[in-house]
């Protein structure tokens, strides 16, 4: 596959052949804790090496998230970089979960850091926040376009406290969340199999029948496993577009470290779970 070919085949190719399953990486300080590995660098690495060795030649997609490793200075993110290199040299898309907003020159910077074919963090998609005004997002958009990569911009998120924005009716009836997958439907027109910008939508949030999630692209939905939603949920959540939903689960899957068979079985178990209710939808 051409490293060029956008995010959205990538992304269509690997649910396909592998699973549709997102894993988060997130080596917060009690699953380190419930590993038994400290809640330094050394068990950073040690957590970090033990997931990208149990799965990245398995799962289709991986999201770390940034901050984890951000955490512990340079050396977190060196941990962060090798994990990102490997698993992409292992086959697998690393959705790199930085939820980064800002403009001009410096969002620019923020899409150098995550989207630019030679930076070392350089992944095959990044969640943004679009709060700053979706065409805030362009230099991310563009860059994303050149290097074959993707975004998932934050729509309808599943903390609570996110309703007071996401739900908020613009002067034109439209809420701000049905205006954020509107502009990705936009940019995703024409693509094929699939866009390659993304929606986050939360896979808690029950009937999402008033928004129309067809935006031709994908949909980070995180949620499933120890935030309460189950693959079967996902049919009733996002209807039609069902098939295009890439559901996250971090500590439904983590929690079954540090074993490394445990960790691949709990990954296969999702992913069949999810394949079984799209097929079926």
């Amino acid at each position: 596959m051409s490293p060029l070919e956008p995010f959205g085949a990538r992304l269509r190719h690997a649910m396909d052949a592998r699973g549709p399953l997102c894993v988060g990486i997130d080596p917060h300080a009690s699953l380190l804790a419930a590993w038994g590995l400290g809640d330094d660098i050394r068990g950073l690495e040690t957590f970090t090496r033990t997931v990208v060795d149990a799965l990245a030649d398995q799962v289709a997609v991986f999201k770390p998230q940034s901050a984890f490793f951000e955490r512990f200075g340079s050396r977190g993110i060196a941990v962060l970089e090798r994990a990102v290199a490997d698993l992409r040299a292992a086959g697998g898309l690393v959705v790199m979960d930085a939820k980064r907003g800002d403009i001009g020159s410096t969002m620019a910077a923020y899409a150098e850091t995550f989207l630019h074919k030679d930076a070392p963090l350089f992944s095959d998609a990044l969640t943004v926040s679009p709060y700053l005004g979706y065409g805030s997002l362009k230099p991310a958009v563009d860059l994303a376009r050149e290097n074959g990569a993707g975004l998932f911009v934050l729509a309808l998120t599943s903390n609570p406290e996110g309703a007071e924005v996401q739900r908020a009716v613009r002067e034109d009836g439209r809420s701000i969340g049905a205006t954020m997958l509107g502009h990705l439907a936009a940019e995703n027109a024409g693509a094929a199999p699939m866009g390659s910008y993304g929606a986050v939508v939360g896979a808690t949030l029950g009937d999402l029948s008033t928004f129309d999630l067809d935006i031709n692209g994908p949909l980070l939905a995180p949620g499933i496993g120890a935030q309460g939603a189950t693959p079967a949920d996902l049919p009733r959540v996002f209807g039609a577009a069902v098939r295009n939903v890439v559901p996250n689960v971090s500590r439904g899957v983590l929690k079954a470290g540090p074993d490394a068979g445990a960790l691949r079985d709990a990954a296969a178990r999702f992913a069949d779970e999810v394949r079984v209710v799209v097929d079926a939808a």
